[in-house]
């Protein structure tokens, strides 16, 4: 087996509207680190990008902190590697203006205007790509369209309604899902076991 030069992106990111408010999302961060992890058992070089979490780095990892969606952008476009594995919460939108003091609340006009973020994994330049979506109700359907329009190799989708599936679970039940259509369910298993077959799949499309 070659060894892999695998990146990885957990957790969420802040988009901070002043110095103690912030946009983000329930995400902890465990798939990601367990996909690192499970990369780094079978031998791999893994960089792991990491959103604010509070999580131990996993054994023969390298990490890199970041807080915001572009650090986050700018960590991966700095790696060079075989794989991207884009597990983490990224926000989709920031403020467009950041406030460098407290906002007081007479000053604030309750309206808050936003501005895209970059999309990491369309823009990221490896030559295999796996992200993953967390939508509520099917999420095969949407993952296959992503997964097209991105480009990627696969895309790992879960329904984060579900009990047991959602933020912050230690279990997972996914679907593999690639751009031909091709959906694979798997059954709800622990988020190590996800990541340990998320990393051989890392080996089989890279080959």
């Amino acid at each position: 087996m070659k060894k892999l030069k695998i990146t990885v992106t957990a957790g969420p990111t802040r988009e901070y509207l002043d110095p103690v408010r912030f946009l983000s999302n329930p995400s902890t961060g465990k798939m990601g680190f367990a996909v690192a992890r499970a990369a780094a058992e079978r031998g791999h070089e893994v960089t792991l990008v990491a959103g604010p979490v509070a999580l131990k780095t996993p054994k023969g990892v390298r990490r890199i902190d970041v807080v915001s969606a572009r650090e986050m952008a700018a960590a991966v476009g700095a790696s060079q590697g075989d794989v991207l594995v884009a597990v983490a919460a990224v926000a989709d939108w920031r403020p467009r203006k950041r406030a460098a003091k407290k906002l007081k609340k007479r000053d604030m006009a309750g309206v808050l205007e936003l501005v895209r973020n970059p999309d990491i994994l369309k823009t990221a330049e490896f030559p295999v790509k796996i992200g993953f979506a967390a939508e509520t109700g099917d999420p095969a359907p949407e993952a296959v369209r992503k997964c097209r329009e991105k480009k990627l190799a696969m895309i790992v989708a879960n329904d984060v309604s579900e009990a047991g599936s959602g933020f912050g679970a230690d279990t997972n039940r996914v679907a593999l899902c690639r751009a031909d259509g091709t959906v694979e369910r798997l059954p709800k298993m622990s988020k190590l076991a996800v990541a340990r077959r998320i990393a051989r799949e890392c080996e089989n499309l890279r080959a």
